[in-house]
């Protein structure tokens, strides 16, 4: 399905294949089109290349009725080749017309990748504007584990998560977690709902029965911890002792049975920059739906999605994700377990701080194979290395998490606590608001504690497969 009679894609295969007056070719084309993918291990389709983008604008209406969705998305972003094309992700949804630095552009759609040709080609190191204009009953999209992400309709409204690659059903981007950016979200629905989503509530106005919400995130975000929530929730503002502000939201159904668990927020964020360094976004809370809305958790920025009354343990790991995963963010999707490694053992330290089971206890008992009461689930700890999942449908397997919780406890036992603690607020430091792979974090270790071996520990513990021997 092409917006217009050229066969705008060739020009991935150059300008002999293109119409001259509308392309320009006669002049040369300076670039050559940005990939289709940043080849991901685990999502290859995923991202795009040649580009980076810096800010995304998102002006969407939603009817709940229609399950309909309108949007304008407009992408600032910085040309790192020469580009004669470019591409965007975006699933379903039908697109009406795109510009770049306000001159129509030509596009074609190919599956899940929405390929611009600007008017004029653009230049390494141009700052440019893509503005894509779109609508449609925006798809579930289905990971290869089975879960659901994407935009869910909701019984009142509508819940976006995209972990891993579910953005692309409700805007277009680059929708890799290597390209972060700022948002502005604005979201207008009918008079009655309300929409909840990142960073700061800039406004809401009410005009002829539609409300508008906007939305501002500053500190930059990648797309799948971007989230909208439409629906109707109980608001409650706090700040935490510092004046970081606490915005919590909850489907009423829920209200009773989450009251508690969410009024401990600010003490768990006091916690945690104690133990891993200064919060890092502009504001905290939690979006709390209806159970059955989604399936899992999620620790989306600044405020963490939850199916329903989190209990205490997945609380603490989502707002922790803030530290780890939000703001130190992976390179690529095998580098989940610094996400989920550092989350878990999160969880392990609020029990060690708060009378519980200590760390070194949770890990003898993996070690043990009496961690979980199920069988299954102890054995599935070792079904492959936390560093390297056996694909796409194990990025949230149990090694990346449990194991991955384990590589950090032994690095405990081998420098000892105080050194420790230092690399955990090192590491949050170190790459505050950007992203790191595994050979990052293995690098960064060993710099802060130069002598030491490490060896067995990535060889066996991170890298290796099956269950490591008692040590």
């Amino acid at each position: 399905m092409y917006r217009s009679a050229l066969l705008v894609r060739t020009a991935a295969v150059g300008c002999a294949l293109l119409v001259l007056t509308l392309t320009g070719c006669d002049g040369g084309v300076r670039g050559t089109p940005g990939g289709a993918g940043v080849h991901d291990p685990y999502f290859p389709r995923a991202g795009n290349g040649g580009y980076d983008v810096g800010h995304y604008g998102l002006t969407l209406a939603y009817d709940p009725d229609r399950r309909f969705l309108t949007g304008t998305a407009v992408i600032t972003a910085r040309a790192t080749q020469d580009l004669s094309a470019f591409d965007l992700d975006l699933s379903g949804l039908d697109v009406r017309s795109v510009t770049v630095a306000g001159k129509a552009a030509l596009f074609s759609r190919a599956g899940q990748e929405l390929t611009v040709r600007p008017h004029d080609d653009l230049v390494k190191g141009e700052t440019f504007t893509a503005t894509v204009r779109y609508s449609g009953r925006p798809e579930v999209v289905v990971d290869p584990d089975g879960a659901r992400e994407g935009w869910l309709p909701t019984a009142d409204g509508a819940l976006a998560l995209g972990e891993p690659v579910g953005s692309m059903a409700w805007f277009p981007g680059n929708n890799h977690p290597s390209d972060k950016a700022a948002y502005d979200i604005s979201v207008t629905v009918p008079e009655g709902l309300q929409v909840v989503s990142n960073g700061e509530l800039r406004s809401e106005t009410t005009s002829g029965g539609r409300t508008t919400f906007r939305w501002r995130t500053t500190e930059p975000m990648a797309s799948y911890l971007a989230t909208v929530a439409i629906g109707h929730f109980e608001i409650t503002r706090s700040t935490t002792r510092t004046g970081l502000p606490v915005y919590v939201a909850v489907e009423p159904s829920q209200l009773a049975g989450s009251r508690a668990v969410l009024a401990r927020i600010p003490e768990i964020v006091e916690w945690a920059e104690r133990r891993f360094g200064p919060y890092p976004f502009s504001s905290t809370g939690a979006i709390v739906g209806r159970r059955g809305d989604a399936g899992y958790a999620l620790e989306t920025q600044n405020r963490p999605v939850f199916p329903g009354t989190p209990d205490l343990r997945t609380l603490v790991h989502e707002l922790v994700h803030q530290w780890y995963g939000n703001s130190v963010t992976p390179k690529s999707w095998r580098d989940m377990w610094l996400n989920e490694g550092f989350a878990t053992y999160a969880q392990w330290l609020w029990e060690e701080d708060h009378g519980g089971r200590t760390a070194q206890q949770a890990f003898d008992a993996l070690q043990r194979g009496d961690y979980f009461t199920d069988d299954a689930a102890n054995e599935a700890v070792w079904a492959f290395p936390p560093a390297g999942p056996s694909g796409a449908e194990h990025i949230s397997g149990r090694p990346v998490y449990e194991r991955g919780a384990m590589v950090l406890h032994r690095i405990r036992q081998t420098v000892g606590d105080h050194a420790f603690d230092d690399i955990l607020r090192g590491w949050s430091a170190a790459h505050r608001h950007g992203n790191a792979d595994t050979a990052d974090f293995t690098a960064y270790v060993e710099r802060k504690a130069p002598g030491t071996d490490f060896g067995g520990i990535w060889a066996d513990w991170l890298y290796g497969d099956g269950k490591p021997a008692p040590y």
